[in-house]
């Protein structure tokens, strides 16, 4: 089942730490099967509640999503991201090829 890492993004601080970590993420994501689906992209809100822009990253399944969050070649750079930015970040799982909204009702019915 196909997983993602998640990331809301809030007063981006532009400068060399934040380019020196978007010139060496992309390093990161190969051995684990990751790519990016969205990046930077600012939402067009349709609901309230949200601010900010988001970062979409897919993996195969949670396993690699976590094995690429917690791996050294990330964890190194991590720190220029997080001292230039507020961010929440999350891996959550996809759902199967096929999936409907029904089948998630079926597990809400007495």
């Amino acid at each position: 089942m196909p997983a993602y890492a998640i990331a809301q993004l809030h007063d981006v601080v532009p400068g060399a730490d934040i380019a020196e970590y978007l010139m060496r993420v992309d390093e990161t994501l190969p051995p684990f099967e990751g790519r990016f689906l969205i990046h930077g992209a600012t939402p067009e809100i349709l609901e309230p509640g949200w601010t900010g822009n988001i970062v979409v990253v897919a993996f195969p399944d949670i396993e690699a999503a976590r094995a690429w969050y917690e791996s050294p070649a990330y964890q190194a750079i991590l720190p220029l991201r997080t001292r230039n930015l507020r961010s929440t970040v999350f891996l959550i799982d996809g759902v199967k090829d096929g999936y409907q909204a029904r089948d998630f009702a079926a597990q809400l019915m007495p």
